[in-house]
């Protein structure tokens, strides 16, 4: 439970790395809130929302110093300290701390591996940034559909091989197919949303069944397997939790008609790969496109590398220039709900972290 008092007039430190401008969006846009940030505590941003920084960065004790007292000074945070478990297992004792702001949007899981009390985990409010790689995703995932549909891999290996077939090829399209979309939140939605667009009829679950706009069919996880026999691709989008750990096993593959393509934006425990790998060679699944693992990163002795029907992204799939800016203004977005004493929105849930 949040302190309503701090919420007042809260004190915020940035954690992570931040450029200088979004720091001073925040400060113009809520002038009477103190907002810490000591760009020369942080790690230095080796890509656009690089929020790890360069792992070759050291602080100087005095400098470690400086930089937990500042956490420690603060009610909320921009981010996990380090930006890491241990990092947030360290800070959970402060008794200031009412909220922390994650910059991943599945952040449940380093939640999980943080290893809080029961009491840590009600007191502070952990928000992802779920949501602000919605658009990235599901252009990625249309880029996989597309990839599977015109046989692309096909293409760049006769390329390399200077090779002009004999027999002209037809390619699948898009308009007409039917996509599944295992987690329609709002990854999912904007998925579908995109796929819509280029003509395809979309399905999928959702913990909560209700009826979507756009949506022909919705079921919740237990019946993705009886949405399958028509899909012409699937693509996952759900977080790794106990729930959805190997979702897609080999009984789900076996349920896909021959030839799907899959798409994997979600978490890569969400699959057996080993039941993967099966289907690619049975040809159930004619292409893989595959932005996560069940290890990040994927271990050099993986057949995935270099299977001839399959796209190894290395986690990069929801990366863009504007994802800072982006997730600074849903933070700002929570920043007034939280100074109004109102919920927060993408509460990691702290039973079932997601």
């Amino acid at each position: 439970m949040m302190n309503t008092m701090n919420s007042m007039n809260p004190t915020i430190a940035i954690a992570v790395p931040l450029e200088t401008e979004h720091v001073e969006r925040l400060r113009a846009a809520f002038p009477a809130v103190t907002v810490l940030h000591e760009p020369d505590l942080l790690p230095p941003e080796r890509f656009p929302a690089d929020h790890a920084g360069d792992p070759a960065f050291r602080r100087s004790a005095a400098q470690e110093a400086r930089y937990w007292e500042m956490l420690r000074s603060a009610d909320v945070l921009y981010g996990f300290p380090n930006e890491n478990a241990a990092g947030l297992a360290a800070i959970a004792d402060s008794p200031r701390l009412d909220w922390i702001h994650a910059m991943a949007a599945g952040a449940g899981g380093a939640v999980k591996a943080a290893n809080l009390s029961a009491g840590q985990l009600a007191r502070i409010a952990v928000t992802s940034s779920a949501g602000v790689h919605a658009l990235p995703l599901a252009e990625f995932a249309m880029l996989g559909i597309l990839n599977g549909f015109k046989d692309t891999a096909a293409m760049a290996r006769d390329q390399a091989a200077k090779h002009w077939p004999t027999l002209r090829t037809p390619m699948r399209l898009a308009a007409g197919s039917r996509l599944v979309v295992a987690g329609l939140g709002e990854i999912g939605m904007e998925t579908a949303r995109v796929a819509r667009a280029m003509g395809m009829r979309v399905s999928g679950t959702k913990r909560s069944v209700a009826p979507l706009e756009g949506i022909e069919a919705v079921t919740d996880n237990a019946g993705l397997a009886g949405l399958l026999a028509d899909a012409d691709a699937v693509v996952n989008t759900l977080p790794g939790t106990p729930y959805t750990e190997r979702l897609f096993n080999a009984d789900v593959f076996a349920a896909m008609k021959p030839g799907t393509v899959f798409v994997n934006v979600g978490r890569g425990t969400v699959v057996d790969e080993d039941a993967l790998l099966a289907a690619l060679d049975s040809g159930q699944v004619s292409y893989a496109c595959l932005d996560v693992f069940a290890v990040e990163p994927l271990a050099a002795d993986s057949p995935l590398w270099e299977h001839p029907r399959v796209m190894v992204s290395p986690h990069t799939g929801a990366l863009s220039d504007a994802e800072n800016r982006l997730i600074a203004e849903r933070f700002m977005d929570n920043l007034r709900l939280y100074l109004a004493g109102e919920p927060l929105i993408h509460v990691v849930d702290p039973v079932h972290f997601y």
